[in-house]
């Protein structure tokens, strides 16, 4: 085999005349001849000159998209004869639009099972997408495999759920060590959390709050999500019909604390990571924890940090802050806005938690102004939500038969590379619908822009985690100036003001740094090292060369749901959806190494950033 494309390589020729799913069914069957064959020119060359193939574990035991035909047959080179793939088949019937043939497919690998979606035109595959769905041997106990939680018949010994669960429990940590530590309980961890517990790998997050969901009810009181509840659920376990679009932030903090017991899932509170290292010669982790004030060294052969998307918060350090006779802090300790009423409140930032609080703020009778540094891309939530999700996560998807599973794996079919030609059509509509509203904020004095190359929003998420603001009423009050604003660097803080790189003087009892976090391997560094922080590298963003974004292009999210430079080490993290689809690789990931399934790794990146 050869991880080239020879000039004479085969190339793929669609059938004439032919219907969706013929053309469909003549590209598997070509495909998987070819790769039963092992001659990967072939099967390189039904890929279209410009093309994508994006694999979730299924190939490469990594999270990677190749790009092209060489790009496709180096992976295959490399991963076809331990993959052995077989079984491609349709799951639905395919459908065509605009020269493109779309087609959601299955297949088997020789340790698992897996669902993808094919993109295919004249010339070729134009997107693949192969994701990892279940270990054969490994399944979860679901539907007919249930488990029957009753054990019938008579035994003098039995010991019933909730002595297994106290004893289980009681043991985990102690005289039993778990095989997966996992730090940070909030909705990643628990939603990772619940996908170990299922596959049967022993596994302990351990949160530093004294409660589930306490990293959501410690948060300013007018807190909600900006995202629909259709884009939240968490895995095994919907949302109910009834609940609201929009979940109040104490609301999301009840549901995780019920779901990690609902779910089993092992989870540790009041129990802080002080540091942890990593033994090479004898292959796991000695983690420290202060469980309540009791010190307990777990020894897990593999860690996760689900710290978050974000990492330690950013707080500025500037001349004054010592003289300062006011109140500061980071958006992160915001407590809400009740004791603020009737005092003048300098926000530093102009992105979501600086609108919020703004808000909050200015609806308890505060003089707010915001101090916006850089511009930001606002979109109000209606048009987003129509707009932007409606066709994959709405009512209206849900009623066209658009399940949960199916929405994310469309999301995941669209390669990074190209996404951003996908959404640019989506905020230049929306910048039409919005129009009065974005005259308005602009003549204001807010500095708007659409990203750098108009993709709007989501985008700025995937590259930097920032930038952008969902608009949920604050806006308004910036249009309408009674949120005042105020433009550039901060210089430095007096007793009573905040001073700005012109001089400007802002008079603040309170001043709030909604200046963002770092890089999530800050905090590997204060509980591994420096070194090793380092070694990893920038978590989050794809290398796209935005501001905040820098290149080179990586394809993936950096470091996230994946394998790392630093072995047994994992980041897991982003917002719910998130937190949901890609638990599942990561949790397949950790499976696979529990059971001592080799897992060569394809595609393990350079580091390039170290934060």
């Amino acid at each position: 085999m050869t991880g080239t494309v020879q000039p004479d390589a085969p190339e793929y020729s669609a059938p004439n005349d032919a219907t969706p799913q013929q053309r469909v069914d003549a590209w598997l069957a070509d495909f998987e001849a070819a790769l039963t064959a092992r001659d990967v020119r072939r099967a390189a060359g039904m890929f279209a000159i410009d093309s994508f193939w994006r694999d979730l574990i299924a190939f490469t035991w990594n999270l990677t998209t190749v790009e092209g035909r060489e790009g496709v047959a180096d992976m295959l080179t490399a991963r076809l004869e331990g993959t052995d793939p077989s079984g491609f088949r349709t799951t639905e019937p395919p459908d065509d639009a605009e020269g493109v043939t779309s087609a959601w497919i299955e297949f088997e690998t020789a340790v698992g099972r897996g669902h993808g979606h094919l993109r295919l035109t004249d010339e070729g595959a134009w997107t693949l997408l192969t994701t990892m769905h279940e270990l054969k041997g490994h399944e979860e106990n679901t539907g007919t495999s249930r488990p029957k939680g009753a054990v019938h018949g008579t035994d003098p010994d039995r010991l019933h759920w909730t002595d297994r669960r106290a004893e289980e429990q009681s043991r985990l940590g102690y005289t039993r060590q778990p095989y997966v530590v996992v730090v940070g309980g909030g909705q990643g961890g628990i939603a990772l959390g619940a996908r170990l517990r299922q596959l049967g790998v022993p596994a302990l997050v351990v949160e530093r709050n004294a409660r589930a969901g306490d990293s959501w009810r410690n948060r300013y009181k007018t807190l909600c999500l900006h995202d629909p509840v259709w884009y939240d659920h968490l895995p095994y376990l919907p949302f109910p019909d009834n609940w609201p679009i929009f979940s109040p932030k104490d609301k999301i903090g009840d549901w995780l604390e019920m779901y990690t017991q609902v779910m089993e899932v092992p989870y540790w509170t009041s129990s802080t990571c002080t540091s942890a290292s990593y033994d090479e010669q004898a292959g796991e982790w000695a983690v420290h924890i202060d469980r309540d004030g009791e010190p307990v060294t777990l020894r897990p052969k593999q860690l996760v940090l689900a710290t978050g998307m974000s990492g330690k918060p950013n707080v500025p350090t500037l001349p004054g802050q010592d003289l300062f006779t006011g109140e500061q802090h980071h958006s992160s300790g915001h407590p809400g806005p009740e004791e603020y009423a009737g005092r003048r409140a300098v926000v530093i930032g102009s992105n979501n938690s600086a609108h919020d609080i703004c808000g909050a703020l200015w609806e308890v009778g505060a003089d707010v102004t915001m101090v916006q540094r850089s511009s930001t891309h606002v979109v109000k939530s209606d048009s987003l939500m129509e707009l932007g999700l409606g066709d994959l996560y709405s009512e209206r998807a849900v009623a066209a038969g658009m399940t949960t599973h199916k929405a994310d794996l469309t999301f995941a079919s669209l390669p990074y590379r190209i996404m951003h030609e996908f959404q640019i059509p989506v905020y230049q509509a929306i910048a039409e619908r919005d129009a009065d509203f974005y005259e308005r904020l602009e003549k204001a004095g807010f500095r708007h822009d659409w990203g750098e190359d108009g993709s709007g929003l989501f985008m700025k998420y995937l590259r930097r985690g920032s930038g952008y603001y969902i608009d949920v009423g604050a806006s308004e009050l910036v249009a309408n100036g009674d949120i005042k604003l105020a433009h550039g660097q901060v210089r430095e803080l007096t007793e009573h003001t905040v001073v700005l790189a012109d001089g400007t003087e802002l008079p603040a009892d309170l001043v709030v740094y909604a200046t963002g976090y770092g890089s999530m391997n800050g905090w590997a560094a204060d509980l591994i090292g420096q070194e090793v922080a380092d070694k990893v590298g920038k978590c989050w963003g794809l290398g796209s060369g935005t501001a905040k974004d820098p290149g080179p292009w990586e394809g993936e999210q950096r470091n996230m749901w994946k394998p790392t430079r630093q072995e047994g080490l994992w980041f897991h993290g982003g917002n719910l959806h998130q937190s949901r689809h890609y638990s599942l690789y990561l949790a397949l990931q950790l499976k696979a190494r529990y059971e001592n399934i080799p897992t060569p790794v394809y595609g393990l990146p350079e580091v390039h950033h170290l934060s």
